[in-house]
Order: structure tokens, then sequence, then C-alpha cells
């Protein structure tokens, strides 16, 4: 960064914190959710499961190539199938007026954007409700 002395001061200071008690006001949050019973993180584990389970097949069902996650609240999925190209970025970019929904371009994580040019990705912590219609959307892709 560049700027006046007084601004990179600033903005030093306030990075300073920012890398290393980014956590602190989280902390009580934590607390609070250690103590909660092992049957609420039981029953939130499921109900991402489910929605996971749900918007892989809907995607699936659409034509899409779909990556199962483990570990995320991102279904990863490649394009190429549809027929609609293989460029992911200008696909998001045209889905919300196509049908309604989004969906962020895996390229953009990418060091060689080329590499994951195909890919998307679709979240599933939505309500249930919202993932059904997402889908019932996305299906109107390969009409």
């Amino acid at each position: 960064m560049t700027g006046s002395a007084a601004l990179v001061t600033a903005v030093r200071t306030v990075k300073q914190y920012l890398t290393f008690v980014s956590a602190g006001p989280f902390q009580y949050a934590v607390a609070e959710a250690l103590a909660l019973p092992d049957a609420y993180f039981t029953a939130f584990r499921e109900d991402l499961r489910r929605k996971r389970d749900l918007l892989c097949e809907g995607l699936a069902e659409a034509g899409f190539t779909v990556h199962r996650p483990q570990g995320t609240y991102f279904v990863t999925t490649d394009i190429t199938p549809l027929g609609l190209g293989d460029d992911g970025t200008k696909f998001c970019l045209a889905l919300p007026e196509r049908c309604g929904v989004v969906a962020v371009p895996n390229a953009v994580f990418y060091d060689d954007p080329e590499a994951g040019r195909p890919l998307i990705r679709f979240a599933f912590c939505k309500r249930e409700g919202v993932l059904e219609e997402a889908v019932t959307r996305l299906k109107r892709l390969a009409v």
C-alpha cells in the first residue's frame, strides 16, 4: 500500500489487530457452542447432509457433473455436459437472468484460472425450499 504516512500507519495498525486477534470476538460464541448438547451437532450435521444430497442429486438430474463434497457447504460442478460452453465465469454471469439462480465460478480460486474454467459451485446452506426451487429452475437449462 502507498499513501500518506498517517494513512499507512492507520492501515498497519488495523492489520496488526485483524491478523492476530480476529477470532477474539468469536471466542464467546465458541464457548457457548461447546456447551451445547451433542444432539444439536448431530441434527446440524444431518440437516446439512440432507441439503447436500438434495442439491447434488438435483444438479446431476439437471445435467451437471457433480463433485459431492465431504467437508464444505459448496457443491462443485462441471458445466460442460450441459452443452452451454465451458466458461464457468460467463455461465455464472448469465445464470441469474437465465433461471434466477446464482453460482460462483471456481476459476477465481485457481492460480491458473484455465484449470478451473468449466467448474462452478453452488451453496447448499439454504432452506430446503430454496434448494428445491433452484434445482427445478436449473433443470430447465437442459431443455
